[in-house]
């Protein structure tokens, strides 16, 4: 008996060629062998090799352990196989699946067409955002990644020349990039843009120095340079050059924009450039919720510009004067919410001037900043006490460094005489303010209870800027040229919206998931035939979160040799 390939041809003239176990018996008319066909495997191009390995098992059962291994040493190379490794699998392929479902692939192929890039691009951003997702590194370790550690379909392997090349395509096309990926986004998980919320931060390099800025003849600035120092960096390096990143967020959470300026920019000049690129989309009315750094009269107008409107924190606790002012003073009447938050609506000024406040009280938090205020007071009459203070002498260094200290300082007040006291009208007006936030808004149509909860879920976006520099891993950044620098901050906008669709669609958080998913490998093993890549058996959990996106599992063989011939 043996194995043997057979062909047929289709009225369109195309060849089937079907696998046969058969043997040859002696035709008693004629005298000669003729083939008789015992079994049909089926088509060879959809042959079930487990099948046919059942079989071989069958068969060795029968024979002698010698005999088995005789067989073996005879075949040699014909039943060579050798296990080469396994690649990681689950999170990449999610990833992959994911990306294609927002049509971002899709989009950036039609960017593509009109260019003749001999180079996958779309692949390499993919690759490059996968990497920031799954295994942050280094363009130049993406080489190592993408080769021997993960299966990115479509992109066996990289060079890091490609990727710059790639980014540098992401950035040319990033507007109409970020258009299509929002639309896309909230069309297919139906996202609320009605509230878009912004806020910043920063991230820092680890370089000398700062960029340096552009002058004319004239010694106007051209340009200015982008890494820069700043006092008001969020990453407690003033000594190192930043930039500021900024993100438009849904109320759920999903990041639908990026911008990137000058790390010496402030907030309130920024909201200009965000107002115009929001308003080119034409989403219709949108209320954008910003806290106290945005907030400036010229900003609060350009928010309101195109029909737009605002909700804005105000800042309490540094003694300005106006209307915010005004509106804590007013009398009125708290509502309790059902989450148990306190709120007071207050209109001050007429006409123009006319502004629309709302004071909320938190009691959980004013009851937790009374106890920490309470506990930094005793502090402080304790260290008071310990003093030896005469009037009229100079301080001891133990006295100047308690007057100087940046938490007990604030409750300390020196008398004419030059000792040191409890500032006992700081801590009444402190507490004052316990549990307070103060807001307003443009928008008379939406209800207090709405404006509050909406400003309350700007807390989404500082969930955001942690996972953008914990889990992508976004700083330090160590691309030199200000192009390469934005788009890098475009490659972690993309992971974190893949992450947090994710995280929404799966009600898990990202860390859970990549959890399941990890055991998802693909098996590499060399056969005489070819190498055969197989993917690890899917398990139930991760059946689950591939079936709650809609996405496609991975194909148990992802890779086969094409099988020989089998002749007499």
């Amino acid at each position: 008996m043996y194995l043997r390939v057979t062909k047929r041809k289709r009225k369109d003239g195309s060849a089937v060629e079907y696998v046969q176990l058969a043997h040859n018996y002696r035709d008693p008319k004629t005298g000669f062998a003729k083939p008789e066909v015992l079994y049909t495997f089926g088509r060879k191009d959809e042959l079930d090799l487990d099948a046919l390995r059942r079989l071989v098992r069958s068969i060795c059962r029968f024979l002698e352990p010698g005999e088995v291994e005789e067989i073996q040493r005879q075949l040699g190379e014909e039943w060579a196989f050798e296990f080469l490794g396994a690649r990681q699998l689950g999170g990449a392929w999610f990833l992959d699946k994911l990306w294609h479902k927002l049509r971002i692939g899709a989009t950036l192929d039609r960017l593509l067409q009109s260019r003749n890039y001999r180079r996958p691009i779309e692949r390499l951003i993919f690759a490059m955002v996968a990497n920031r997702a799954l295994n942050p590194s280094s363009k130049l370790a993406m080489e190592t990644w993408v080769a021997n550690e993960v299966l990115i379909d479509g992109l066996p392997e990289v060079e890091v020349h490609q990727l710059y090349q790639a980014m540098d395509f992401l950035l040319e096309a990033s507007e109409t990039i970020q258009h299509d990926v929002f639309f896309s986004v909230a069309n297919l998980f139906n996202l609320e843009v009605d509230l878009i919320f912004l806020d910043t931060t920063t991230t820092y390099f680890e370089i000398e120095g700062e960029d340096e800025d552009a002058y004319d003849e004239d010694g106007r600035v051209l340009e200015k340079g982008l890494r820069k120092r700043s006092k008001n960096d969020k990453d407690n390096h003033p000594e190192l050059a930043h930039v500021v990143i900024a993100f438009a967020v849904t109320r759920t959470g999903i990041p639908v924009r990026c911008w990137v300026w000058p790390g010496d920019e402030s907030d309130q000049n920024l909201v200009e450039e965000v107002k115009r690129d929001l308003n080119g989309w034409r989403m219709g009315r949108v209320v954008l919720v910003t806290d106290a750094g945005f907030n400036s009269e010229k900003n609060r107008r350009i928010l309101q510009g195109a029909g737009g409107h605002y909700i804005v924190g105000e800042k309490m606790r540094q003694g300005q004067r106006g209307l915010p002012v005004d509106a804590l003073k007013r009398p009125g009447t708290y509502k309790t919410l059902d989450n148990g938050l306190k709120i007071k609506e207050v209109v001050v000024g007429e006409g123009e001037a006319r502004r629309r406040f709302i004071v909320a009280i938190n009691p959980v938090e004013a009851e937790r900043e009374r106890k920490k205020r309470e506990d930094i007071v005793r502090e402080v009459e304790r260290r008071l006490n310990e003093l030896k203070q005469l009037d009229g002498e100079p301080h001891t260094k133990a006295a100047c460094a308690l007057r100087s200290h940046p938490v007990y300082g604030r409750y300390i007040r020196q008398t004419k005489g030059g000792k040191l006291k409890l500032n006992r009208a700081k801590i009444r007006s402190e507490a004052h303010f316990d549990g307070k936030f103060l807001i307003s808004t443009s928008d008379d149509t939406l209800s207090a209870e709405d404006a509050v909860m909406g400003y309350k879920q700007l807390a989404e976006i500082e969930r955001v800027f942690r996972d953008l520099k914990h889990t992508i891993d976004i700083r330090p950044v160590f691309h030199r040229l200000p192009d390469r620098i934005k788009a890098h901050v475009l490659l972690c906008w993309l992971a974190m919206l893949l992450i947090r669709l994710a995280e929404q669609e799966t009600d898990q958080t990202w860390q859970s998931i990549l959890t399941t998913l990890q055991p998802l490998q693909m098996g590499i093993c060399r056969t005489a035939s070819g190498e055969v890549w197989q993917s690890s058996p899917v398990t139930k959990a991760q059946h689950e979160l591939f079936t709650k996106l809609s996405l496609k599992l991975p194909p148990k063989y992802y890779k086969l040799p094409a099988p020989k011939s089998c002749q007499q």
